[in-house]
């Protein structure tokens, strides 16, 4: 049976990272107008809480999967709008690792922070349109191609590229490759600026008959499939650390809606304006059904994710469920933090309050890691029973 009720072992981790999330809070806009700076491995006020790691090896081993843990933390720490008083020493490319790495491969570099380099200029969503490609010459792979938006792209070791290897078996012809930094034809080209999430180091890379040896190849397998239907086991062992992503993504997508929910709540009754919750829907204000309807919404949301990271847990399929999850953040840190705008009027827009940044730094929420369209698609198969050549 699903249940997520929480421990008090669980209540008072979730306590602790929200006090280490309101100390960061301070940071956020030094970082927001300052792109260019790249945030340090820990910040002072670290020191004062102990690591998240050790406090979650503390728990009995009969409490709550430690990956719906993982959801909770990341929409309490994203409600505060701060950035982490610790930098994380992993990035999206450990998990592509341990999905899909061999054990070698694993032991040998899972100890370094990897990027995933997937996105193109003319290739998004759609991984079937990736240009980059890698050619076997002797003992070394041979890459060209630019990749963009690379989160932890400045900071990371290295960068699991994903390359074709024959673009006529299209996505069966995608693999993945170790990159280390300072491997000659690697360049970073720039640090992105973007719209939001500033204090995150997103980069541009390009790679000009970049050789690498052939064991940097995830997985192993060097066997090319004949068609698009057959797949690669790497392709498809990368794909496989979406379905924990995309949830985890989702998490923070939906933890600015609810810091953006706080603020407005918070702002609003210390204006006289609080909601009476057991009041009936006809005596309700605008103001108060656009509160509760936000809440609602923020609780459903909630629940699709830890739903998947249920399941991951259980070590069952949750594509669909990872879809709908990224789907219902993604919608959500859009509408979230935008109807809390508009309860609060024109002081929202002001950068002396922190509900503008909410709206620009939850907005990639439904873009990377597979765009709201592309997650309907995956949904929408997964119930019709539907291949992508069917459903695209």
């Amino acid at each position: 049976m699903v249940d997520f009720t929480l421990s008090d072992t669980d209540r008072e981790i979730l306590s602790r990272v929200a006090e280490e999330a309101k100390a960061s809070e301070k940071y956020a806009r030094h970082y927001d107008a300052h792109e260019d700076e790249i945030l340090p491995k820990a910040f002072a006020e670290a020191a004062a809480f102990p690591s998240l790691l050790e406090r979650m090896r503390r728990r009995p081993s009969d409490d709550t999967p430690s990956v719906i843990m993982q959801m909770l933390i990341k929409i309490e720490r994203e409600a505060h709008n701060g950035v982490p008083l610790r930098q994380a020493p992993s990035a999206l490319g450990n998990a592509a690792l341990g999905a899909a790495g061999t054990p070698a491969q694993q032991k040998r570099w899972g100890h370094l922070m990897l990027a995933m380099s997937i996105t193109e200029p003319g290739a998004g969503s759609d991984t079937k349109a990736i240009q980059a490609t890698a050619v076997l010459d002797g003992d070394e792979w041979v890459l060209n191609g630019d990749k963009i938006f690379v989160t932890n792209g400045v900071r990371c070791h290295g960068t699991i590229v994903w390359a074709t290897v024959s673009k006529a078996a299209g996505r069966g012809g995608i693999k993945s490759f170790l990159v280390l930094k300072g491997t000659a034809g690697f360049e970073l080209v720039r640090k992105e600026k973007k719209l939001g999430i500033r204090s995150s180091d997103t980069a541009a890379y390009a790679f000009r008959d970049c050789r690498i040896p052939r064991d940097h190849l995830i997985g192993g397998d060097e066997r090319v499939p004949q068609s698009a239907d057959e797949g690669s086991a790497s392709y498809k062992g990368v794909l496989k650390t979406f379905n924990i992503t995309r949830p985890t993504v989702a998490a923070g997508g939906i933890g600015k809606a609810l810091g953006a929910f706080r603020y407005a709540r918070d702002h609003l009754a210390a204006e006289g304006i609080a909601v009476d919750w057991d009041k009936g829907p006809h005596d309700r204000t605008a103001t108060e059904q656009t509160l509760l309807e936000l809440e609602a919404d923020i609780e459903a949301a909630t629940l699709t994710v830890l739903r998947a990271a249920w399941l991951a847990a259980r070590g069952e399929p949750n594509n669909l469920e990872a879809s709908v999850a990224k789907a219902k953040g993604g919608e959500l840190c859009r509408s979230g933090p935008q109807r809390a705008m508009e309860l609060l009027g024109a002081m929202s827009l002001s950068h002396d309050h922190p509900v503008e940044q909410f709206l620009r730094d939850g907005r990639i929420t439904d873009i990377y890691e597979g765009t709201g369209q592309i997650q309907r698609l995956v949904i929408a198969r997964a119930i019709l029973g539907y291949s992508s050549a069917e459903l695209s």
